[in-house]
């Protein structure tokens, strides 16, 4: 979606209320069961989710380089260095249960 497009559709998203069935919608699409206060209340969080998001839109943000996160940051990971494995017997000495050298699990 081209930067035209992105705007045209968060230019109706802040100009528009969300509506109850919307609630619902991303209620269901979260697999979530909501009674009619919580659909009210959080039409109204989202409202206000989706105004301060649309402030975003008004900054002139053309200088602005694109970033994942605001810091930077540098690949904290230590160097890969070739060790040995766990043992069977180490690896299965917390299972609750096993057989030779497999976990052991009660049938689904």
């Amino acid at each position: 979606m081209g930067p035209v497009a992105f705007s045209e559709t968060f230019e109706r998203i802040w100009t528009m209320a969300i509506s109850r069935e919307e609630v619902r919608h991303v209620a269901r699409l979260a697999r979530l069961e909501l009674s009619e206060d919580e659909l009210a209340r959080f039409g109204g969080q989202l409202d206000a989710i989706l105004e301060a998001v649309g402030k975003v839109g008004e900054l002139d943000l053309s200088g602005v380089e694109p970033t994942a996160h605001p810091l930077d940051l540098v690949n904290v990971w230590s160097d890969d260095e070739p060790r040995g494995s766990l043992s069977v017997a180490e690896v299965l000495a917390n299972a609750p249960d096993s057989e030779d050298t497999f976990f052991r699990v009660p049938p689904a």
